[in-house]
């Protein structure tokens, strides 16, 4: 048997298809990281790829402020229809193009959570397709049955020391919408969801020119602590590297050899915030600040991580980037490890959610040069684990992060896995390979 490619465009088919019990891999937009779609029959040897982008999507409002999304919808898409109805969507990935179903399978966080949460704190609640095909709806306001696993409340205490991380290297198992986020369709496949949704306001965006963080982070250090007092004011804070910047064409960079830093701020907000904030600040020159529309910031926000892509690509490499989120004190730490791999002599390049302790550090090597990265990166999630932290808390692990995530797994976390996947996926059809299949008894 080969990898085989099934192609889905309606709901019913779908149930149908799942009654069969038939182990499948399901997909939608085709922008995961952690999938690597231009060689799966190198990774799957046999099974199936269930492709869901064709079924149909919808949107509407059930209720002020609660946005439903059904069937296939990207976050382009869902961003302009809530704008037409004076709403915004308070999660804001990078990749537009990406289904918000699949990101609440995968627990996508986007730069906006540094003042509205994660994606797991906007859900109201879904609606899946069991093992059998059938609907089932989950709340985010009913806790998870204690009777899903004996270990569940140890599972729990394990999970505390992550409370204020985006993601944690296991799912959170609280409330019942938690069972379809950051799961991975390893126990069903969402076919609706609610979100909370918040009244659109006139945002802008604060830039600040700062040294290239190789040679000196202090700014980027000060900037850093003094904006987790802003949570409430400040919507986004995010980097972009000189590196990264200098993959873009030479007229879209607002400012060669140097770092970014940009906040998303309300523009009512905008005065009070610079005399509260900005003008506190003791290594960023007044002349380093300027103001970009949301437009055009959200245009740059997109260049960066998308040239880089094509650069990847024409070199015939998957890219080696890490997903790492670490608490406040360890900032400096992470900072310092991300120098040391700077060094390596390899291309890379550092952006991401600055605010939240959680950049996106990406390697461009050339072909021979792929293992070293990944030796580097065993290093990187070796001091991670010993931190405490995060090793992917945005992009889910997939099947190019599943050896990394494993020591970061204990028996605790194990056994959950097992007795949830018993339950809701008996038939072991839900995404095989996924990190929640564990072999061996505890």
């Amino acid at each position: 048997m080969s990898l085989q490619r099934k192609y889905f465009t309606n709901v019913e088919d779908l149930k149908i298809f799942l009654k069969e019990h038939t182990p499948a891999l399901y997909v939608s937009s085709g922008t995961s990281t952690v999938i690597p779609f231009e060689a799966l029959e190198k990774v799957i040897a046999d099974g199936v790829v269930a492709d869901l982008s064709g079924i149909k999507g919808s949107l509407s409002f059930r209720n002020p402020g609660e946005l439903t999304v059904k069937g296939h919808v990207t976050w382009k898409e869902a961003k302009e229809f809530c704008l037409q109805h004076g709403y915004e969507i308070m999660t804001s990935p990078t990749e537009e193009l990406a289904g918000i179903l699949a990101g609440i399978a995968t627990s996508c966080t986007g730069e906006r959570s540094f003042g509205f949460g994660n994606l797991r704190s906007q859900i109201v609640d879904l609606v899946f397709l069991d093992q059998n095909g059938e609907e089932k709806i989950l709340s985010s306001q009913k806790k998870l049955d204690p009777n899903i696993s004996a270990s569940l409340k140890d599972y729990q205490n394990a999970f505390s020391q992550f409370k204020n991380f985006k993601n944690a290297p296991y799912p959170r198992f609280e409330v019942e919408t938690d069972l379809m986020t950051g799961t991975e369709g390893q126990l069903g496949i969402i076919v609706e969801a609610t979100l909370k949704v918040r009244k659109n306001a006139s945002e802008t965006y604060l830039f600040f020119k700062l040294p290239k963080w190789t040679e000196d982070y202090s700014a980027h250090l000060e900037i850093y602590e003094k904006i987790q007092n802003f949570r409430t004011r400040v919507f986004a804070c995010e980097f972009l590297d000189y590196q990264s910047l200098s993959y873009i064409p030479e007229n879209e960079n607002p400012a060669p050899g140097k770092d970014l830093i940009f906040l998303e701020i309300a523009q009512e907000d905008f005065e009070n915030f610079y005399n509260d904030f900005v003008a506190q600040l003791k290594n960023v020159a007044e002349e380093d600040i300027f103001e970009m529309n949301g437009s055009k910031c959200r245009a740059l926000r997109v260049l960066v991580p998308r040239s880089i892509f094509e650069v990847n690509s024409r070199m015939g490499v998957t890219k080696k980037g890490t997903d790492v989120q670490v608490s406040r004190e360890h900032f400096r730490d992470l900072l310092e490890i991300y120098k040391e791999l700077n060094q390596l002599g390899v291309a890379c390049n550092l952006f991401g959610h600055f605010g939240d302790a959680h950049l996106h550090f990406n390697y461009m090597p050339t072909k021979e040069q792929e293992e070293l990265c990944l030796k580097k990166f065993d290093e990187l999630y070796s001091r991670v684990l010993k931190w405490n932290g995060s090793p992917f808390a945005e992009h889910g692990i997939g099947l190019l992060k599943k050896k990394f995530i494993q020591p970061f797994h204990h028996d605790v976390q194990r056994q959950v896995f097992r007795d949830i996947k018993m339950k809701m996926d008996p038939y072991q059809q839900f995404f095989p390979q996924g990190f929640m299949n564990v072999e061996g008894k505890v």
